[in-house]
């Protein structure tokens, strides 16, 4: 008789579901060993340490024995069963129907899911726009104008009120009207307020024009429904705006001068160059990752079959994360996020997920068709980025990765980014 033997095993798309029996012989040698460990740790009264008999430990620590030996035998005769059968599981089994008793065989049966079988069709064929990418003169001339507003100085103006073009160094705060006591509060210190500035809002300009240095201006502020910002949208605030001093923007000649004191340039011409340069590959890059992502989603739609549930709700709790710790950098408090509803989020991107997944399946499928690997040097390449940015040594970032499963993640990742750069190529 094989150590465990099979008695039924149901298909249902990627769900698997197989009935294990572990020989009687081997569930009691697993017990014996488990006793002994008790018998030297086990602290009875009456009994010195080491020295309690099997019988007494058998008795008094009955279910605990048992649960060991499952805890034990389970995983173990599962992981030989799929080997045995050919299945690679991409979940955890749920086991069900366990029946053990003393003299008597383990059984259970356990359900999982496993890696769909993937025929890819169709991603030979797969064709993409490569538009022409080009940079105007203008739209380099307005970067210049960027570059010239970013090294702008400002100089105090005395003896004179607020005008059209100043601006305002100030201090304000905003509190929601009585309807819009739920809404919290606005602070700044020290902010610029440009009197008709294009991005000022009109109300500012409009009660804060004419005023002087040392001044206090309150005023309302009744916010559009669709403003940028979701906190103050449709609210009314009023405004408590104190003005320390009015400043004039003074903008920097654009000359040979300015260019050198942008780097290291020695003409205007070279910035324009230069701008019109990394332009150019910031186009490209956007318009390749368009590309691809037409070209992935062209594929997943070309290529259905089931994804496990496991995977999604992984993918999901990666999108998650990711979107939390965006959060967080945001300045979200951690009471803040803990009140959010997670289900409701879960739900919300489970369909992006299951195209994550199944993108990913696909690609992993056409790496393997292709033959398209990934060498240590570019694994390496990766490790040393990774140490610049943490301040560590590339030692260090690799003995962590290789502890937490981070390595085959890299490795993989390289892999799909490959893959993608194969079906961009061909796709001419």
């Amino acid at each position: 008789m094989s150590p465990t033997e099979t008695t039924d095993a149901k298909k249902e798309g990627v769900k698997r579901e197989i009935s294990v029996e572990i020989p009687a012989e081997e569930v009691a040698h697993e017990t014996e060993a488990i006793v002994q460990k008790y018998q030297k740790m086990a602290r009875l009264p009456g009994f010195r340490r080491g020295h309690v008999p099997a019988s007494i430990i058998r008795q008094r620590f009955k279910e605990d024995l048992k649960s060991d030996v499952v805890e034990a035998l389970v995983p173990r005769y599962f992981r030989k069963e799929t080997e045995k059968l050919g299945m690679i599981p991409v979940s955890q089994p749920r086991v069900t129907d366990l029946h053990i008793h003393e003299g008597e065989p383990l059984r259970f049966k356990a359900s999982f899911e496993i890696m769909p079988e993937i025929k890819v069709e169709g991603y030979k064929e797969l064709r993409t726009d490569k538009p022409e990418i080009t940079v105007k003169d203008e739209e380099v001339e307005e970067a210049m104008n960027n570059v010239r507003e970013q090294h702008a100085t400002f100089t105090s103006v005395e003896g004179r009120p607020l005008a059209e073009g100043d601006f305002a160094q100030a201090s304000m705060d905003g509190k929601p009207k009585e309807e819009d006591a739920d809404t919290k509060p606005v602070h700044m210190d020290e902010v610029l307020i440009e009197i008709g500035g294009k991005n000022t809002i009109p109300e500012f300009s409009a009660n804060l024009r004419g005023a002087n240095a040392g001044e206090t201006r309150e005023f309302e502020v009744s916010y559009p429904a669709d403003a940028s910002d979701k906190r103050l949208a449709g609210k009314t605030f009023i405004y408590t705006v104190k003005i320390h001093a009015i400043k004039q923007k003074n903008l920097p000649e654009v000359n040979d001068e300015f260019a050198k004191e942008l780097g290291e340039f020695t003409s205007l011409d070279q910035v324009r160059k230069q701008i019109r340069e990394n332009m150019l590959a910031e186009r490209r890059h956007a318009a390749e990752r368009e590309a691809k992502d037409k070209l992935v989603a062209e594929l997943v739609k070309r290529n259905d079959f089931e994804v496990p549930e496991s995977l999604v709700d992984r993918q999901i709790d990666v999108r998650l994360e990711r979107g939390l710790r965006a959060l967080a950098a945001q300045g979200m408090k951690m009471e803040d996020m803990k009140k959010m509803d997670l289900p409701r989020l879960r739900a919300g991107q489970r369909d992006q997920a299951v195209q994550d997944v199944k993108s990913s399946l696909l690609l992993e499928r056409i790496a393997e068709l292709e033959k398209i690997e990934v060498g240590d040097e570019a694994v390496q390449h990766e490790i040393a980025a990774l140490a610049q940015q943490t301040k560590q040594t590339p030692e260090a970032v690799r003995a962590r990765l290789t502890q937490d499963g981070g390595l085959d993640r890299i490795r993989n990742r390289i892999r799909s980014e490959k893959t993608l750069d194969f079906l961009y190529h061909q796709s001419a």
